[in-house]
Parts: C-alpha cells; sequence; structure tokens
C-alpha cells in the first residue's frame, strides 16, 4: 500500500477509484435499460456513450467515447455521444499529480505515496472538472475498463440466453457473435444484461490489439462541425424564449451605481430592462435587438478596487518582491548566494501582461427559472461549480439546478469562470418562467474577461568555465489559481502552486538552485488561462537559462541535453534536435532558438526558426518533440501540439490587456490579434512514447513557444526581447 491509502499503487488506485462514487446513470434508467457504470447506457432503441469532460474544442467528444467504443467493439455512427452530468462519479483522477508536491518526473515510493493520497482526496471531494490537460490522464484507464465491463457483460449476457459458454462466444461492430455466426445487437440484450452482474474484473485489451486508437482517425465531430450541422452552446434554441444582452460594470466586481435606459425603452424588439448585481440586461426578441438596445444605456459605474491605469500594475508588481508578498520559496538546491559570487554574474528582468482568453465563441447559456429550481444549458468546464454559482446567486440549493453541459467553442480556460452564469441566473430568476437566452457581445465578452496573470521575474545567475554555476529565479504575479478558487466559494491560504510551474521543474544539473515566487495583492481578479503558470514562468525560466549558456559560451541545445537530468526528458531533447538537424547557428539573418518545458507533467521541446527580412522578423518553421507515454490519436494530438504552438507564439508576438479608467481598453480581436495565417509557419511535431504514464497534451505545446522565438530572435540578431508583446520591440511579417 501507499501512503496509508488501501487501493494500494497509484495506478490500481486510479482504477479502483473511477467506479467508487456510484452510477448517476443508474436512476434514469427506462424499461429494459442498462448501465453497467457512469459511462455506457444501452436501451432497445440505442446505445449511449458519456463523455466525461467538456468539449471545449480539444476533442473530448470523440476521443473519449471511441476510447469506450474500442472496448465495446463499437464503430462509429453505432452510439450516441451525451455530456456527463454533475456528479462525484466523475470526479477527476487526472489532477492527483498536480496536487502531489513532487516533481512529475519523480516516481519515488514518496512521490507515488503522495499522489494517491491526493486521489483518495480528490475522490472524497468528488471534484469534476476539464482543465489542467487531465482528459485523456483522466481516463484513458476507466474509459477502457468501463468498455471491457459491457463488453463482457454483454457476453455473459448472450451465454446465459444461448447456453453457449463465454469462451467461445465474440463481439463484433455492435453485435454479440455465437459461434454459428448468428448475431446479437446490444441492443437486443439490454433487458437480460440489467439482469445479471457486471463483470467487474474485465481487463481493457493490450494497445497491440487496437482496432482505432493509436492509429490515424477521424474525429467523429468532423463533418458535423465542417458541415455547420453540429450544435454549439450559443445555437440552442427553446420554445418560448427570449433574448438577454447585457452591459456589466467593466471594473471588475464593482456594482452599477445608476443608469439611463430612456432610449433603450422604446427601440425594436425590446421587451424589458433589468437591473442585475453589477450592471444591466435588456430582454428582447432576438440577440441582435437586445444587444443594441443595451449599447443606447447610460450607466455610473462603482470605481475599480484595483488601479485604474496600467503603469500602476506594473508598479504594484515591481514593489511585490518581498517578504510580506512570499507565496513560497518552491525548490533549493545547494548554496545559491554563495554559487552566484563566483564566476560571471547574469542578471534579467522579464515581464508578461494580462491577456484574454478570446474563444471565438462567446459566453452564453439558457435557463430557466421555476418555483421547483432552475435548468440551465451552458458550455462550461466545471459542472458542479456551475450548480452552487447558479443557486448561490439566487437563492437556491445548488440540488435544485439541473445542468446541460453544451458543445462550446474554445475556452483557454474562460469557461472555468462564471460570469455568465451568475447573470444568468439573476436575470432568469427576474423572468420566472419564461426561457432565457444570453449571448455577451464580443465587447462584453473581453471587458469581462478575467485574464491570464501579469507577471514580472528578477533572475540571476552565474557562469564559471563553461558551465552554468547558479540559478536564482524569482518572479511576483497575480495569482490565477488561487483566484478561481475564491470564485468558486473554495479559498485558499496555500502559496498558489502554478505560479511556479515552468519555473521550479527545471530538470537541468544547476549545482546551486532556488525558485521563489511572490503574490501580487490588489491587481485585476485573474485566473486559468492555457498554460497557466508555466504561459508565463515558461518563457522567463528558458530566455534565462538560453541567457546563461550565452554568456558560458556553450551552444543552446547540445548544453540543454548535457544538463538534462532526467533521461526520457534527455530524449525529448534528443530528439527535437535530430528533427531540425541542429547544427549550430545558421548565419545569413536566419536563427534558431530552442526551449524546453514540462508542464502538466508533460515534457516539451521545441526549436523555432526565424529569419530577418527587410520588413521585419518572418518565422519559418517549428519543430516540436512531446512524450506523452502513450500517443491515443494520432491525427488530434499533432492537431493539439500545432494549435498550442501557434496560440503560444500569437500571444507572444502579439497580444496584451492594458487597463485604462479601470477597464480593460482592448475589446475585439482588432486590438489583440493573435497569429494570422500568413504568419504561422510549417509545424512538425513528434510524439514520443517513453514516459512511465499517460500525459495529456492540450496546454504543454504552449509554453516553450514564447521562449523559443525569442532565443530564435536573439540568434537572429542579437537583440534579446524580455517582455510580451515581442512586437512593442521588433516588427513581424
Amino acid at each position: 500500500m501507499a501512503g496509508g491509502i488501501a487501493f494500494g499503487s497509484y495506478d490500481n488506485a486510479a482504477q479502483a477509484a473511477a467506479t467508487a462514487n456510484g452510477n448517476p446513470l443508474a436512476a434514469g434508467l427506462g424499461p429494459s435499460s442498462v448501465s453497467f457504470n457512469p459511462w455506457v447506457e444501452i436501451s432497445p432503441e440505442k446505445i449511449t456513450l458519456i463523455a466525461q469532460h467538456a468539449d471545449i474544442g480539444q476533442g473530448v467528444g470523440s476521443v473519449q467515447p471511441i476510447m469506450i467504443a474500442e472496448e465495446m467493439d463499437l464503430d462509429p455512427g453505432q452510439f450516441e455521444i451525451r455530456f456527463a452530468g454533475p456528479s462525484p462519479a466523475y470526479f477527476n483522477t487526472g489532477f492527483a499529480d498536480e496536487l502531489a508536491p513532487f516533481l512529475a518526473a519523480d516516481q519515488s515510493p514518496a512521490a507515488e505515496a503522495a499522489r494517491a493520497a491526493a486521489l483518495e482526496s480528490l475522490r472524497t471531494s468528488g471534484l469534476q472538472m476539464t482543465g489542467g490537460s487531465s482528459t485523456i490522464p483522466d481516463t484513458y484507464e476507466k474509459l477502457r475498463v468501463a468498455g471491457a465491463v459491457a463488453r463482457e457483460t454483454l457476453k455473459a449476457a448472450a451465454a446465459k440466453r444461448s447456453g453457449i459458454p463465454v469462451a467461445d462466444i465474440r463481439t463484433q461492430s455492435g453485435h454479440v457473435i455465437l459461434p454459428d455466426g448468428r448475431k446479437i445487437p446490444y441492443v437486443e440484450l439490454a433487458a437480460e444484461a440489467a439482469k445479471i452482474p457486471p463483470v467487474l474484473d474485465a481487463k481493457p485489451r493490450d494497445p497491440s490489439k487496437w482496432r482505432m486508437l493509436g492509429k490515424p482517425m477521424m474525429r467523429l465531430d468532423v463533418r458535423s462541425k465542417v458541415m455547420g450541422e453540429l450544435k454549439f452552446g450559443i445555437d440552442l434554441k427553446i420554445d418560448g424564449m427570449l433574448y438577454a444582452a447585457v452591459k456589466l460594470n467593466p471594473n471588475k466586481g464593482q456594482p452599477l451605481k445608476s443608469y439611463d435606459a430612456s432610449k433603450a425603452r422604446s427601440m425594436p424588439g425590446v421587451k424589458k430592462i433589468l437591473e442585475i448585481k453589477n450592471g444591466v440586461a435588456v430582454i428582447a426578441t432576438n440577440s441582435w435587438y437586445a444587444m443594441k438596445a443595451v449599447d443606447t444605456i447610460d450607466c455610473a459605474w462603482a470605481p475599480s478596487i484595483y488601479p485604474a491605469e496600467q503603469a500602476d500594475h506594473w508598479k504594484v508588481l515591481e514593489a511585490s518582491f518581498k517578504p510580506e508578498f512570499l507565496g513560497m520559496e518552491w525548490r533549493k538546491i545547494g548554496d545559491v548566494e554563495t554559487g552566484l559570487k563566483g564566476g560571471t554574474l547574469v542578471q534579467a528582468e522579464y515581464r508578461a501582461p494580462y491577456v484574454a482568453h478570446q474563444p471565438l465563441e462567446p459566453l452564453n447559456g439558457i435557463a430557466v427559472v421555476s418555483d421547483a429550481g432552475m435548468e440551465i444549458w451552458v458550455g462550461h468546464q466545471s459542472p458542479q461549480a456551475v450548480q452552487s454559482i447558479a443557486a448561490t446567486s439566487i437563492g437556491l440549493k445548488p440540488e435544485q439546478v439541473i445542468f446541460h453541459n453544451q458543445w462550446t467553442g474554445g475556452s483557454f480556460g474562460h469557461r472555468l469562470e462564471f460570469e455568465n452564469v451568475r447573470v444568468l441566473a439573476e436575470i432568469a430568476n427576474q423572468m420566472r418562467g419564461t426561457p432565457i437566452k444570453l449571448v455577451f457581445s464580443r465587447e462584453e465578452d473581453f471587458l469581462q474577461d478575467i485574464p491570464r496573470q501579469i507577471s514580472i521575474a528578477r533572475h540571476r545567475g552565474s557562469v564559471d568555465k563553461g558551465k552554468i554555476v547558479a540559478a536564482d529565479l524569482q518572479l511576483a504575479a497575480t495569482a490565477p489559481f488561487k483566484g478561481l478558487l475564491e470564485r468558486m466559494g473554495a479559498p485558499s491560504k496555500d502559496p498558489d502552486p502554478q505560479l511556479a510551474a515552468g519555473m521550479w521543474n527545471v530538470y537541468y544539473d544547476i549545482p546551486h538552485f532556488r525558485a521563489t515566487s511572490f503574490e501580487a495583492q490588489g491587481l485585476s481578479p485573474c485566473t486559468t488561462w492555457r498554460s497557466v503558470g508555466a504561459s508565463t514562468a515558461g518563457f522567463f525560466t528558458e530566455s534565462f537559462i538560453d541567457e546563461l549558456i550565452h554568456a558560458a559560451g556553450l551552444d543552446p541545445l547540445k548544453a540543454r541535453i548535457e544538463m538534462c537530468a532526467v533521461p526520457t526528458y534527455r530524449k525529448v531533447l534528443e530528439t527535437v534536435a535530430e528533427m531540425s538537424n541542429w547544427k549550430g547557428p545558421l548565419g545569413n539573418g536566419k536563427g534558431r532558438g530552442v526551449a524546453f518545458v514540462e508542464s502538466f507533467g508533460t515534457p516539451t521541446a521545441e526549436v523555432v526558426e526565424v529569419s530577418m527580412t527587410d520588413r521585419g522578423i518572418r518565422i519559418d518553421k517549428v519543430w516540436v518533440a512531446v512524450d506523452v507515454g502513450k500517443v491515443v490519436d494520432p491525427v488530434n494530438f499533432e492537431n493539439q501540439v500545432q494549435g498550442g504552438v501557434v496560440w503560444g507564439l500569437g500571444h507572444a508576438i502579439n497580444c496584451e490587456l492594458t487597463y485604462a479608467k479601470g477597464g480593460a481598453q482592448q475589446t475585439n480581436y482588432n486590438h489583440h490579434e493573435a497569429m494570422r495565417i500568413y504568419q504561422c509557419p510549417v509545424i512538425e511535431v513528434r510524439g514520443l512514447e517513453n514516459d512511465p504514464k499517460v500525459r495529456g497534451v492540450g496546454e504543454p505545446p504552449v509554453p516553450p513557444a514564447a521562449p523559443a522565438l525569442a532565443n530564435a530572435i536573439f540568434a537572429a540578431t542579437g537583440k534579446r526581447i524580455r517582455e510580451m508583446p515581442f512586437d512593442k520591440f521588433i516588427d513581424f511579417v
């Protein structure tokens, strides 16, 4: 046993815990229907597979049912997909690694015991959430086991009906196949399967026998999305509904003082004007009418409780490197102060601004409130939190809120927050009995967005005789994860673990090393953003490592390979060196930069190649090597990695939010412009499978992109860029 947890090893604990919180499907089963576990439901009419996580564009609605279908011998088209409702049965086992205070590469008994303890804590809390690149790590085992249990139980039902031993029965394409070739559809066995105990000791097949997983396959949602058939949350309609648009205080979290809606009342389609907690809402016969009318309302707002002007935000950060703001000294090796006194001292300051989430689909939702409670349709990554926030907003109990998760057009962390949930609940409560559809305008979506943390890093290091001797890494930032927890109603006094991600988990052999975070107070609320702390700390750390390597007179990639202390991680660096045919400086106005960051347990190395042109820097090509332990869906894997690189590069080049008079100045894409198609480089991807655990890939390709680009620009031009966005200092084409 590990850590006193009766599940045994961590891997076994994950499998056992997956079915420890009951089956929420059991209560709603129809006649002659069966559910073997929380992920499979079969009726005489159809087979339904449950996608446990929210689909925010990363492919949950495809890969999760395919993992079940692989074991059940189902083919695409033979089942329906439904998103899981709120239930502790769907708690996220994938968060255990992040909650344990050990490096991801640490597989020691103490580390595994801590992960097992964290897993038990997750099971007890029943935390159901999508995030942290945990979709595949959470479900890889339990969904395959769920499919295997369903398969073997259906075979047992067929054996009972036919009198033929289970050993002589097989399954194929949604049928049980008897020795004489007779086929029994699964749906015909539902009633009989419901009367026998599930075969709980069923084992998933060895990957060598996979038909779909691990092989190139088309995502199940591709056709419907390309053809415009798939309905996202913003497309949903309910009979009798009215439409709402809002104008909320741009000074985040502050109330409305007064308003004048005289112009709006007489505009086309307007039904009602409502005052809500921190703004006003217009109810109209369609979203356009509602948005046009709400724009005409003059509002007087309570001022912000954080600095009104951007320059003052930076001043607060600059003053946060003090003991009273200490988050934590996350890691210390050797004698840092002594190490810094030897050799050549290198110092640098780096900055990263607030940035928005800006998914293509703006925040939206539908809700109806009655005397019995509330029903809400919204795309969200935390179903239980939606119930709680909506209920609290209007004086209900969470169990009085029925939640329906929706397909969402992107999130990047935006749909872990609740700006739309609370407002929608308040509006629907004032319009009881009428379904209300709320859609944020693009401008309101930007204004109310709770952005990525603003950060400053102050790093020191020393080099001597061609080696890095010491590195003292410090950063000050707003605390994104703690902010999210507070808004969820679960405030934490612990240091924010995300601030040091990408900084404390450095795997280079540096004799004297220290990583420390400081938590700035009194700034704009911040939250999780794709790759969270590593999106900023990874840029700071790998840029500074590059500066130290340069000061030591070493090759940027060869030095990283030689310093890397973890064999499987070293292989990631060696692979990206081989992919890019790295042979040192390019010359002729060209440059290559490399960065290596582990985030959410996934080591990722990237090489970026740039050219200096008459009009500015052109990004020519990117090579990426990622080790996820098992590549479950190769096509989606490649797309996720490429998308993460584009996301990371685009935001490094172009994006920032700045504040004036308390509100964000950038309120649409033209002022917060990510990478354009003409700027996008060729991106070559290779997935490795050396890690002993299955890892996620939705976020890890983001952190290395910015430092690899900055390091490439230095190699091409000799200019160090230490602040995002880079276009403040150099032009891009």
